[in-house]
């Protein structure tokens, strides 16, 4: 934390005599938010060792400062030490006043005050900013394309659908992805697309809406942030209230553009589908794989915008298999429990008396492949040298993947969440047929290069997922490191 101290003293010219951690970040990026002050000054210190996200936030926060929006001023940086000071907004997001302030569907005036100031603002950051924009610092991508849609559909098939157990037919599917994402990026996508437009990231100040966390923004569709703060799951606004907001603000957005109300609304609510399954995607990673139980009291807001869109909002293309897929998820006992139920009920796996070992290995392909010390041949290998190598920086040469730094590095590439996932629905499709068919021992390994980073990784997050599973016990062995003495 010495770091933040030095950027308090520098800008401030006064030490900081209170250091707190700010518990705000339940999302989960690893960033660290501690708030520093003394009896004349406060301010925000950030934490993170992705200096390219970092640099998209400083840039942008910069920018929209030009422009008078109300985002925080930064007061210091130090990219090189991950680190930089910005304007303390205080701890009141939209979501707590919000949760303040209603009962039931009835939402107190200044609350919906609040909404319709950031209504009127989204245009601002998206169009009027959004023209002179330095997109080349964007990250992790610069145009929320076909690539970045995928990411998104994938993330939703296989943290949510695969593992809450809804069928569906994978090729079907597939082919529903591909006439969406042509359908999506046949909206007009030049515009800046905040990326995370909700609830929680607006902060309330002297009653003003402030905003933050935008360093995911690329170009996009004007459709997608409205979506995303109207369809906000926990935040469960009213039918008629987002309907009130959604009009505010196609009306608000003839300021700037052409864009006809007919054309925009054309794509509105597929946009809204893809929102919510890149939302259902993440309380499926953060709460079934990572057993996160806030992420997963989401869900029943998520089944209840569902519901809604399925009775009030036909989509103009043919997505049979999505449709049913979402039916599916409306009708799941499962998930309609999940609010009370703990994550140990979802549990598909009915009692096994035979164990399964499931020994999961990293190694050096430098070396040979590892055997199946079973001795029943077969199993999976799986190749992790596709994935960024983060042993060709120097910072995280002498480290491995379970190391805090590399596991925080290759949390935040998306390739790596595609890999991992990709692997966890093969791996578990395997256990559950060894099960039934009472089988003992299943090996599954991962190698890189040397053996140290991202098979590490990988082996590690794997043995994470697969930890308290029923009938099945864990075996882990990091063959690279044990050749490194390590």
């Amino acid at each position: 934390m010495g770091v933040l101290e030095d950027l308090f003293q520098q800008h401030f010219h006064a030490p900081a005599t209170r250091v707190q951690p700010i518990q705000g970040d339940l999302g989960g990026s690893g960033r660290k938010i501690i708030r520093l002050a003394n009896d004349q000054s406060s301010a925000v210190g950030v934490l993170y060792d992705v200096r390219e996200e970092n640099a998209a936030f400083l840039e942008f926060s910069r920018h929209f400062r030009r422009y008078a929006l109300p985002v925080p001023e930064i007061y210091a940086e130090d990219l090189g030490r991950g680190a930089y000071l910005e304007e303390d907004l205080g701890d009141t997001t939209l979501f707590e006043f919000l949760s303040r302030n209603r009962a039931g569907d009835r939402i107190a005036p200044p609350v919906i005050e609040v909404y319709r100031a950031a209504v009127d603002l989204l245009p601002r950051f998206q169009i009027e900013a959004g023209r002179t924009l330095n997109y080349s610092v964007c990250y992790p991508r610069g145009v929320f394309d076909e690539q970045s849609i995928a990411w998104d559909l994938n993330y939703f098939k296989y943290y949510f659908l695969k593992l809450a157990g809804i069928p569906f037919n994978e090729q079907s599917l597939e082919d529903d992805f591909v006439r969406l994402t042509k359908f999506l990026l046949a909206a007009r996508h030049d515009y800046f697309m905040y990326r995370d437009f909700q609830s929680r990231n607006i902060l309330l100040r002297g009653g003003r809406p402030f905003f933050v966390d935008y360093q995911g923004g690329r170009k996009g569709a004007l459709q997608y942030d409205i979506a995303s703060l109207l369809f906000d799951a926990k935040a469960d606004l009213p039918p008629e209230l987002r309907q009130e907001l959604l009009d505010r603000y196609v009306a608000r957005l003839a300021d700037f553009t052409d864009v006809s109300r007919d054309s925009f609304l054309r794509h509105y609510y597929s946009y809204v589908y893809v929102r919510i399954m890149q939302a259902l995607g993440a309380y499926g990673f953060r709460g079934f794989y990572e057993r996160k139980t806030h992420f997963l009291q989401s869900i029943p807001f998520a089944l209840k915008n569902i519901r809604w869109l399925l009775r009030n909002a036909e989509l103009p293309l043919a997505v049979p298999s999505l449709m049913d897929a979402f039916a599916g998820i409306v009708a799941s006992e499962k998930l309609q429990a999940i609010a009370t139920a703990p994550p140990e009920a979802l549990q598909t796996l009915p009692p096994q008396q035979t164990i399964l070992t499931v020994r999961i290995s990293s190694f050096s392909y430098r070396r040979s492949v590892p055997r199946d010390e079973a001795g029943h041949g077969g199993g999976f290998v799986f190749d992790a040298r596709c994935i960024a190598n983060p042993g060709r920086q120097d910072q995280f040469k002498p480290l491995t993947g379970k190391d805090q730094p590399v596991i925080d590095f290759l949390d935040r590439q998306e390739g790596v969440r595609e890999f991992l996932s990709s692997a966890l629905s093969l791996v578990d499709a395997s256990i559950r047929a060894y099960q039934r068919r009472g089988f003992t021992s299943l090996s599954v390994s991962f190698g890189c290069t040397g053996g140290q980073h991202r098979s590490v990784y990988f082996a590690e997050q794997l043995a994470k997922r697969l930890a308290g599973t029923e009938g099945v016990e864990i075996v882990v062995r990091h063959l690279g490191l044990e050749a490194l003495g390590q």
